[in-house]
């Protein structure tokens, strides 16, 4: 059923956790499968220097989350976008057809930190105008 890259990163994720004062941080969920991811980001120079994660599902989901923080670490937030459930599938070998919206989280998850980034980049640009 699962690849043994899927069970490895299941086992043995190597990217749990959570940042401290996390540059960007996104949570998303599906209802339907209860499967609830929350990735930290740490951005120096719009490079994202540490990503982690805290995901509560299933196996798929677990591993589509330590993947997906492999493929954004060293990347910049621009790069970090382009990552797909695809890039996720690719690197994880394969998933149950049943199981591919946990890629698809991932995605979404890399998504909502990154834009989460951004506001708060937002706030500080502004907060410096006003001081």
């Amino acid at each position: 059923m699962y690849t043994e890259n899927v069970i490895d990163r299941f086992t043995n994720p190597r990217n749990t956790g959570m940042i401290k004062n996390a540059d960007g941080v996104g949570t998303v969920g599906n209802p339907t499968c209860g499967d609830i991811m929350k990735i930290y980001l740490k951005v120096e120079n719009e490079t994202i220097v540490d990503a982690k994660f805290k995901t509560f599902g299933c196996a798929a989901a677990i591993s589509s989350s330590d993947v997906a923080m492999d493929l954004i670490k060293g990347k910049t937030i621009e790069e970090a976008l382009k990552v797909t459930n695809k890039d996720v599938l690719n690197e994880l070998g394969e998933l149950p057809a049943v199981k591919i919206h946990c890629s698809i989280l991932a995605q979404e998850g890399i998504q909502a930190a990154v834009e989460d980034y951004r506001k708060k980049q937002i706030k500080k640009a502004l907060k410096s105008i006003k001081d």
